[in-house]
Parts: structure tokens; sequence; C-alpha cells
């Protein structure tokens, strides 16, 4: 119950229609206008998520100096409302300076709140100081994002959860296996078996194999230097097995081309894989054409060649990441879009 005790009648009646508009406000979902803009990296993949979230994509245009400088600007009203820019920061790094000056110009535009769609957050691999004096990447762009003033952020499959704790502000993190799972259900495989091409991603691995009530196997690499592989084993049985590598991103195929060849060589019957972000650098394409690959299933959070090969799979979050909107929108739980586990 609420007192009104030495409040006048009309201030009185202005005091119960705030309370009664915000409990509307809560309970109904956000009452601000949703605007959905896209960075010019992510185009393709915006537009999909725009049409099922049921907008179009707002009104945007990158202008460029004869240098190369960006200048983007919003060509409509975006005053007061909750604004989302959806851009991938896959090189060059033009798309992340792109997004930051978006953010800013929404801002200065009096956006009420602005949220980052990052499908592929690049500089995720550079996480922690793993030799001395280098940069932590990933910690510099949530700075940068902050900075910025970013008031939220969504993302899919980090290449390491922990980098969610980079940021001051709140992070969803989506996960690949809302997309992945029932795909590889729907194959019908009768002696899955789950892999992670390195033991960094034995948790990413284990995941896939509770929703799918499998088994996992590893396969443990040794590195040269950067995208070359000096030797690579497989820590279980993979015998008369139906395997499915899972790994967060693939950049030359090295990595996954060479777990498919080893464990074919230990006896698996097939080996397909499994990549959230394809980022195919590189001779990546023809790596995985001519590896053991039966199939390679990726999402579309990068753009890749339109003339693929029969061996890749393109697989759209679109649907997911537009779900997670309507639900940062109405306040609701963005967990729901999960896998359960069974």
């Amino acid at each position: 119950m609420y007192s009104f005790t030495g409040i006048s009648g009309s201030r009185c009646y202005k005091y119960i229609f705030a309370l009664t508009l915000r409990k509307f406000s809560i309970g109904m979902g956000s009452i601000n206008t949703v605007k959905i803009f896209s960075g010019t990296q992510s185009e393709y993949l915006s537009k999909k998520i725009a049409r099922f979230f049921g907008k179009d994509l707002g009104g945007y245009t990158l202008r460029r100096f004869s240098d190369g400088e960006l200048s983007p600007s919003f060509e409509e009203s975006i005053r007061g409302c909750d604004v989302f820019l959806i851009q991938s920061t896959f090189p060059p790094a033009d798309g992340l300076m792109e997004l930051l000056l978006m953010v800013d110009a929404a801002k200065r535009a009096s956006a009420h709140y602005v949220t980052a769609v990052i499908p592929y957050f690049g500089y995720a691999r550079q996480d922690r100081k793993d030799k001395p004096r280098v940069a932590i990447a990933a910690k510099v762009v949530a700075n940068l994002l902050s900075a910025s003033g970013v008031d939220r952020l969504i993302t899919i499959d980090l290449h390491a959860g922990q980098i969610q704790g980079f940021f001051d502000f709140p992070v969803d993190h989506l996960e690949g296996t809302t997309v992945f799972v029932p795909y590889i259900k729907s194959l019908g495989l009768k002696n899955l078996l789950i892999a992670s091409p390195d033991v960094g991603g034995a948790a990413r691995a284990r995941n896939f194999a509770k929703h799918l009530n499998v088994d996992i196997v590893l396969c443990d690499k040794h590195r040269k230097r950067a995208n070359e592989i000096a030797s690579m084993q497989v820590i279980g049985d993979v015998e008369g097995a139906d395997v499915v590598l899972v790994d967060d991103l693939i950049d030359t195929g090295g990595t996954i081309c060479r777990a498919a060849e080893i464990i074919l060589e230990k006896g698996a019957n097939s080996v397909r894989a499994v990549c959230t972000h394809p980022i195919m650098s590189g001779k990546a394409y023809e790596n995985i054409e001519k590896s053991a690959l039966t199939e390679l299933f990726v999402t579309d959070t990068i753009p890749v060649k339109s003339d693929l090969g029969g061996k890749i799979k393109v697989l759209s979050v679109a649907e997911l990441f537009a779900k997670a909107i309507g639900r940062i929108r109405d306040h609701e739980s963005i967990s729901s879009l999960f896998i359960t586990h069974e």
C-alpha cells in the first residue's frame, strides 16, 4: 500500500498516475520504441534478424572521407528509443571502429538505451597474457565499447566465457547449441561421439555431449606458432564412431582438418564438424574441401563464400538473435532461449 499523507489533491493524482505507468511498464515490457540498425559488415545478417523480429532496419548511412575515415549517421530520429546496433567485429578493424562511432552517434542523439549486438566478437582469442609483453586485446575492446556508451551486449559463443567479466554492463551470452544440437539430432547418427579439437574446448564439447547424451573425446595439440600445429593426439576411443568435432571458430582450418584426419586414422566411421564463427582465412576453404571431414556446419555470424562446395552448410542464428532482442525489450529471461538438459 502507498501512503499519500501530506500530498495535495492534484499532486496526488499525478503521483498515482506515475506509479500506475511504472507498474504497467514493468509488467508489460518496454514502452520505448525499438529500432534496429546494422553496420555495413553485418547487413546480410541484420536484415534476417529484423525480419524475424518483425521490423525493418532503421535508416543508416556510412560516409567515408577520401582518406578512409568513417562518418556514420542515423537517417531517422532515435530520441528516447531502445536502439540495437548489429555489427560483427571480424577484420578489418574498420568494422569495430564503425560500431564505436555508431554507439557514440546514438548516445548523442538521445537514444534511451543502446545495445551492441555483436554476433562475432573479434579479438576474443587474446583474452589473457599467455607470454610476457603481450596485450589482452579482448579487454581493450571491452573498454572501448564501455567508453563509447554501450549499455548492453548481446553475443554468441565467445572464445572464452570469462570474457564476460571484462564488461561493466550486462552481457547476454547466447549459445550455439541452440542452433546446432537440433540439427545434429536430425542427422540420426547411430554411434554419435562428440570431440573437441583441443583441450581448451573440453567444456564446450561437454556441453554438446550433455544435450545429446553421448560421450566425448579430446584432441591434444601442440603449436609451433599461431596457425601452425606441431603435433596432435586423440584422448579416448573413437573406433566405429560417427564423430562430431565442436569448436567456436575456424581460422585457417588447420586444427579441425588435422583432428579429423587423426580421428579417422584411429578407426572412426565418419567425422563431421560444427563451428559457430567461420573466419575462414588463408586457404581455409581449400583445406576444408580436401580434408577428411564429411561435412562442416557453420553459422552466419561471419559471411561465407556464396559458391561453397558440398561440405560446408550454413545454419542461421538470425531467429535466435531476434528472440533475444524481443526478450530484452519485454524484460524477460534470456536463459529461456537455451536448450535445457534432458
